[in-house]
């Protein structure tokens, strides 16, 4: 799908050289889909690294090797650029102004939700939501839906290895409305039971709620089935993709998903800020999260009538920079074809696997035939924290603990794992960086 970079998205002109073809052809391509390839930006991990800054920099007297963007991704030069104009040129609060400033703004942010929209195949903008994130769109999703639809000795399903983020609002609305929480378990590759997930759906069950992309062991599970098969029962379905979309496209008519959540941080954009998309007829049928300002069309001592879609949900002066910076980092990201990131992403993940499997100690924690790039391990006889301790003096980032999903850590007999988690701009000189680095921190440890 061919992208409209929005004229106010404040894009630097650099960046806007690399998509002036998308622009002027957006009218024209709508039906081509067989065109979009040659459309694309031929992918090269060297020149990815050229557009983000921070790898330029030193770490404890050595060269960044950042591999911790399933925790946050770095911001390429275009989004850096997008943020600073819309500060020092830009900035006015959006829908209410009618001075110039606020109709640029105002223009600036609902392009940037066109954008989103079409780059995750919406059928309208008003359905996609901007949130502070994916836990701030579960969390919608729980308050409104929940106070809507769940009700006393109901069911919500959630699985095994979800984030905390996942977990804890449903245990408040069932704890609320005297509900259970139901949990697909996991076998050890950290794959989920499908079996027992369907044995979980029946009659009381009113949501599926699911990760798309475990965050802690990259394990993607097959949620187009786990749709089909809540559907059949008239159950909706919410995906967390927060760890998905930095890595592949998600088209939400071909998924048919209900709720789709994910932050604009893991997707190379600004903190702060991210995406629920909802059906339209389900927000509709769902009352506001938050009441205050622009989420009303008239309010009075007696009575308030709530917005339309999709201020309904956005109660308050948004984040208006991080859903215009969003914007410009989904222009960035679709620049180049799913393919080949998807290919260059497998290959790191695969080398990754191969060199540290070499290491004498090193023990994979999720071996999923499907996963995303994401290498969780240990290191025998040593705690994560002091592997990622020593990779740190290295200037090597990953992350270390349990990585908000305790559940999963429990089922483990784990305190917590060293996760490495690759993005575009990860090569393989990052990779033989971390083996050398733990090479180093076996030697000292062990």
């Amino acid at each position: 799908m061919v992208l409209k970079l929005p004229k106010s998205i404040g894009l630097s002109q650099h960046s806007a050289h690399h998509y002036r073809g998308k622009v002027s052809l957006l009218n024209h391509q709508q039906n081509k889909e067989s065109q979009d390839v040659s459309l694309k930006k031929q992918f090269d991990v060297e020149e990815v690294r050229k557009d983000f800054p921070i790898l330029k920099r030193k770490v404890h007297g050595s060269p960044l090797v950042y591999l911790d963007s399933g925790a946050s991704a770095q911001k390429p030069k275009s989004v850096i650029d997008t943020v600073s104009r819309y500060y020092s040129e830009q900035h006015a609060n959006i829908h209410r102004g009618v001075h110039h400033l606020s109709q640029e703004a105002t223009q600036a942010y609902e392009e940037a939700r066109e954008v989103i929209r079409g780059y995750i195949n919406a059928k309208h903008s008003h359905e996609v939501l901007f949130t502070k994130g994916t836990t701030d769109g579960i969390n919608l999703v729980a308050s409104s839906f929940g106070r809507k639809f769940i009700n006393e000795g109901d069911e919500v399903i959630v699985s095994t290895l979800e984030h905390h983020s996942n977990i804890v609002p449903w245990q408040m609305i069932c704890e609320e409305k005297g509900a259970s929480l139901k949990v697909i378990p996991i076998n050890q590759a950290g794959e989920l039971n499908m079996e027992e997930f369907k044995s979980l759906l029946n009659d009381r069950t009113r949501l599926v709620s699911v990760t798309h992309v475990s965050n802690s062991l990259g394990t993607i599970n097959p949620v187009e089935e786990m749709i089909e098969l809540s559907h059949a029962k008239n159950v909706p379905v919410l995906l967390d993709g927060a760890q998905a979309v930095p890595h592949k496209h998600v088209d939400m008519q071909a998924l048919d998903v209900d709720f789709y959540v994910f932050s604009g941080h893991k997707l190379f954009g600004p903190t702060g800020v991210g995406v629920l998309y909802g059906k339209e007829d389900l927000l509709n049928q769902m009352p506001p999260y938050q009441g205050g300002g622009d989420m009303i069309e008239k309010v009075t001592f007696e009575k308030t009538t709530y917005n339309s879609l999709p201020h309904k949900f956005e109660a308050g002066t948004p984040n208006i920079v991080g859903g215009i910076g969003l914007g410009a980092a989904v222009v960035y990201f679709d620049q180049f074809d799913e393919k080949q990131i998807l290919d260059h992403e497998q290959d790191i993940l695969a080398y990754a696997t191969d060199q540290l499997s070499q290491i004498e100690g090193v023990k994979f924690i999720g071996t999923a035939t499907e996963k995303a790039s994401v290498v969780s391990f240990l290191l025998e006889g040593s705690h994560p924290f002091d592997v990622g301790t020593l990779l740190d003096q290295q200037g090597i980032a990953v992350r270390t603990g349990h990585h908000c999903t305790q559940p999963l850590m429990d089922f483990y007999g784990i305190p917590g794992t060293v996760r490495a988690s690759f993005a575009i701009y990860n090569n393989r000189a990052d990779v033989d960086a971390l083996v050398a680095g733990v090479k180093r921190a076996a030697n000292m440890l062990l």
